[in-house]
């Protein structure tokens, strides 16, 4: 983890990272330089553990998770429930692959729980889909340590509806959808579905 924290330091300035602690565990958050206060937020010690990746994705065996924060949120405020799912969703898909001994990669779907309940009040999206970094495809390019490349996966919500067009359709078909409204994995409160009403009916 350290090694990691390094290279990211070299990459964007250690001026730009610090380390948060949050529900027993630690977070990297990494501002964007000229970026309008973009700021990164990473899970740390996930590419300590090698995932157990299928044999088509042999290389892909180390990854952090990480979301896109706006400049409008309030990470500090810890009584927030608009703003703090992103400590426990990152935490708990981190444990998931740890305890589990499993793997996540581009593409991967999942929801917000049995109930599939809406992340927040303000933010009604009840899935997920973990994706290469698209806004920060140059920014978060994988880091090389020893005979390890460390990459990045992006965890952005989605709709009912969007994730039963991805089920049907395809990842790159739903990430054409977002690239047309210009959608990335910055974090939005206020986007709507990219779909139209004849996949409306899935959405909750």
């Amino acid at each position: 983890m350290h090694q990691l924290l390094e290279s990211l330091s070299q990459r964007f300035g250690s001026n730009q990272l610090q380390t948060i602690e949050r529900n027993n565990d630690t977070y990297c958050l990494i501002t964007l330089p000229g970026s309008k206060e973009l700021r990164i937020l990473m899970t740390t010690g996930l590419s300590d553990f090698k995932m157990k990746v299928h044999e088509k994705h042999v290389g892909e065996e180390w990854k952090e998770l990480y979301v896109l924060i706006p400049s409008y949120w309030d990470l500090e405020n810890e009584s927030d429930v608009n703003m703090n799912w992103v400590f426990d969703w990152l935490t708990k898909l981190k444990n998931y692959v740890i305890t589990n001994g499993t793997w996540l990669g581009h593409g991967h779907t999942l929801p917000t729980g049995k109930d599939m309940l809406p992340l927040s009040p303000n933010m009604r999206q009840n899935h997920f889909i973990l994706t290469n970094p698209i806004e920060l495809a140059e920014e978060l390019a994988p880091i090389q340590l020893g005979d390890k490349s460390i990459g990045f996966l992006a965890l952005i919500p989605i709709f009912a509806d969007e994730m039963d067009y991805k089920q049907g359709k395809g990842t790159a078909k739903l990430l054409a959808k977002f690239a047309l409204k210009n959608i990335t994995e910055k974090l939005d409160h206020y986007r709507s579905t990219v779909l139209k009403s004849r996949w409306n009916f899935f959405a909750k």
